[in-house]
């Protein structure tokens, strides 16, 4: 079946688009090898239509906005399920390793509420590579005149017949206090990022799907004035914003016995968000269970 010809749905079953009742933009993963960036955050920047945006000039965290609308109404998923939510939307999109992504599928405009009222703007679902299909190893490192740093691996393993298993890796850097327009803040907020990304896959009579992975991802960043270090965290003396963040995610989608498909898919994420804005305080925590039957 020709790849125009052909709609992914959040099921991972394909149709041909003459017969959805809504339009899916394919992505494919060539887009990063074009255009190489630190996190998928800023890739889905160069997709029409699609706009991250930044909402704190000095922490540099943001969301991303549909066709102008609001990015609390984006929905972003993860293998067909919506897990980046609520406090993960700052943080959904970095840390997920670009070598592991097979490609994107993306729905604009008001159809996308079919799929709740976090996508009236559209959703972005981020499908990652079939374990069977990745390649045994893939590796990227690159940098930028600012002093940015990120490497991605990922590589895949197999035990047995039935078994496979999807590695993947991500590590950021920047600690380069920059102050191009001599304002006495950081221009971009000095991060430290640790991604790590595990899914397996088990092969099943007549190709029935069961798989399941999770995610890991540690955080520090902050900005400020340049003089702001640690030791001034909360304190009133030099002003700077500091997060500390913590997230696992778990997800899994099983397919029942039986003529007719029907797929079980359950997801967790727990986000730990330990964070001060000068003297203010803001730690969070959320966890975000959830089921379904399609």
């Amino acid at each position: 079946m020709p790849m125009d010809e052909v709609v992914i749905t959040g099921t991972m079953r394909e149709i041909r688009r003459s017969n959805s009742a809504i339009p899916v933009e394919l992505i494919s993963s060539k887009l990063f090898l074009r255009n190489p960036t630190p996190n998928l955050f800023e890739s889905v920047g160069m997709l029409s239509g699609i706009q991250p945006v930044l909402n704190c000039n000095v922490c540099n965290t943001g969301d991303i906005q549909i066709n102008g609308m609001d990015g609390v109404y984006t929905q972003v998923l993860l293998d067909g399920m919506p897990i980046v939510s609520g406090l993960g939307a700052v943080y959904g999109l970095m840390g997920i390793p670009n070598s592991l992504i097979d490609r994107i599928e993306v729905v604009k405009g008001p159809a996308g509420s079919l799929y709740g009222s976090e996508a009236m703007a559209g959703q972005i679902n981020i499908i990652t590579k079939n374990p069977d299909q990745a390649p045994r190893l893939a590796l990227e490192i690159f940098t930028t005149s600012w002093g940015e740093w990120n490497a991605d691996a990922g590589w895949k393993t197999k035990i047995g017949q039935k078994t496979s298993a999807l590695w993947g890796a991500n590590g950021f850097m920047f600690q380069n206090r920059v102050d191009h327009n001599q304002d006495g803040f950081t221009d971009l907020a000095l991060q430290k990022r640790l991604s790590l990304f595990n899914k397996w896959q088990w092969n099943r009579p007549d190709n029935q799907m069961a798989q399941l992975g999770a995610r890991f991802v540690r955080e520090d960043r902050w900005g400020g004035e340049l003089e702001w270090n640690p030791g001034f965290r909360g304190g009133d003396v030099i002003y700077g914003e500091s997060i500390y963040t913590n997230r696992l995610e778990a997800f899994g989608t099983y397919q029942l016995p039986g003529a007719v498909p029907v797929f079980i898919q359950a997801s967790y994420a727990f986000h730990n968000q330990d964070s001060y804005y000068g003297i203010h305080a803001y730690n969070a925590r959320q966890a975000s269970p959830l089921g379904k039957c399609i």
